[in-house]
């Protein structure tokens, strides 16, 4: 039930999914402490502490049943969330109470915690990216001989493909998957590191076995889910962890404002847009409006993201010798929202790839408008095979464009550079002539075989081995 008279974070009542939101929860966080806790003990018990079997079981059977209202009382109380949360499981756990948390620091469970949460936020959005990927390479293979403008300096340039486009949002959201897997593999936890990340207290219950010190870690690592665990810490794993996390982040947030931002231009040119529902209002003034609202919030979101990358960065930077606590209450907003902001870009994403409008006669006409000025080099060298002298002819081609984009501008009248050409002797050249060189297909280059060779070459092998189920779709809130 929403509390109208308090503070409510937009990520939780318009952006990000109730499954990214459940990663970063209290539930989420406080029952992986818990785990956590568990796989020390275990291990400890395996190598030989005094921590029995039963103790262990007890422990695991109260995991998910938290009593947050004693949590609260008792932080209230010590000021410290993790001893709270110590007190509040041994409240649950009597037999167990004596040997929780045993030789471990705050960041054992902290630390290790927002590692596993991370990873988890990283596979949401590596899964959405490929649905996103999947949409948009079916998007290109569609359109993938329709020519259209391209534009250099956001002025007209040669002839592309809808399709070809297509794959230049493609290719950037294959360059930010590959940082995202690279993330997602190389994830390593804290492990059991102490106090200031030389694993005295270990060592000391250990009676100076060192080989069970390491054993301890890498027993977590495994009953946790990772391969290893950071070779060196100080009493955290390095802050740099999350700045290259949330740069990552910010990778994705630049590839969505890109392709937001080509989206929002080709609708304004009414040759594409974003799906329209039914009964959505574009403007409370102007009836006939259309805005591209969904786009203007990725490029709103990916701003966030961006300038969010900042965060980690700065506390990386600011972390003195062995930890400083300046971290936290930066790190639980900063990584956490990067995460929800990425989330609800993904989902608009989804949802705006999956129904792209695209309006063919417009993209003819507006190629039509401009394709006498790029044919102009082929009308020359027809005209030079039937003896026209190509110096001569290029001076008038020159001037005829000359004229007929003064026309344009000028006058608001049609490009009539055809019409001047057929009127003019030297071309010697007749209008099926002309039309056979005013193709736009002729004009496109590579541009359709450069989308079947990415898709095939590039794009589906990623999907194929991805693992993953494609075909997501994405509801959103407003």
């Amino acid at each position: 039930m929403s509390d109208h008279n308090s503070y409510e974070s937009p990520f939780c009542t318009r952006y990000a999914s109730k499954e990214m939101q459940y990663v970063f929860s209290a539930d989420k966080k406080f029952t992986t402490w818990r785990r956590l806790w568990v796989a020390l003990a275990r291990a400890e018990m395996k190598l030989g502490l005094p921590v029995t079997e039963e103790q262990v079981k007890e422990l695991e059977a109260h995991i998910n049943d938290i009593d947050y209202e004693a949590a609260a009382e008792r932080e209230k109380l010590v000021r410290h969330d993790v001893m709270a949360h110590v007190h509040t499981y041994g409240l649950a756990c009597p037999n167990a109470k004596g040997i929780i948390h045993l030789g471990a620091t705050s960041c054992y469970v902290g630390d290790n915690t927002d590692v596993i949460i991370m990873r988890d936020a990283l596979k949401i959005v590596r899964r959405k990216m490929l649905n996103v990927i999947s949409q948009l390479s079916d998007f290109a293979m569609k359109h993938k001989g329709l020519p259209c403008l391209a534009y250099t300096h956001l002025q007209p340039a040669q002839l592309t493909t809808v399709g070809k486009r297509a794959t230049l949002w493609i290719n950037e959201l294959l360059m930010d998957l590959d940082e995202i897997e690279y993330r997602i593999s190389s994830l390593k936890l804290l492990g059991s590191k102490g106090t200031t990340g030389t694993q005295a207290s270990f060592l000391e219950l250990f009676e100076g076995d060192h080989e069970k010190v390491k054993q301890l870690e890498r027993m977590i690592a495994e009953e946790m889910g990772f391969e290893d665990v950071v070779p060196v810490s100080g009493q955290t794993y390095s802050r740099k962890m999350d700045s290259q996390i949330v740069s990552t982040l910010g990778g994705i947030a630049q590839t969505a404002m890109k392709f937001a931002n080509d989206l929002r231009i080709l609708q304004n040119f009414k040759e594409m847009e974003e799906p329209f529902e039914k009964n959505q209002i574009g403007s409370s003034a102007m009836p006939y409006k259309r805005n591209p609202m969904r786009c203007e919030r990725i490029t709103a979101l990916a701003r966030y993201v961006m300038i969010d990358t900042l965060n980690p960065a700065f506390t990386a930077g600011t972390q003195w010798f062995e930890r400083t606590l300046d971290d936290s209450a930066n790190k639980r907003i900063s990584v956490a929202e990067g995460f929800l902001a990425v989330d609800a870009i993904l989902n608009i994403l989804l949802n705006v790839t999956a129904d792209l409008v695209v309006y063919p006669k417009v993209i003819r006409q507006r190629v039509m408008r401009e394709l006498p000025f790029m044919a102009s080099e082929n009308i020359m060298m027809d005209a030079v095979k039937k003896g026209g002298d190509r110096q001569a002819l290029h001076e008038k081609l020159r001037e005829f464009a000359m004229e007929a984009g003064k026309k344009v501008k000028e006058e608001g009248l049609e490009n009539d550079l055809i019409e001047r050409v057929l009127a003019c002797p030297d071309f010697k050249l007749n209008a099926d002539e002309i039309n056979a060189i005013l193709k736009p297909e002729n004009f496109t280059g590579r541009s359709e075989q450069q989308v079947e060779e990415f898709i095939s070459g590039c794009v589906k092998p990623v999907l194929e081995n991805s693992g993953e189920t494609l075909g997501e779709t994405a509801e959103l809130t407003v």
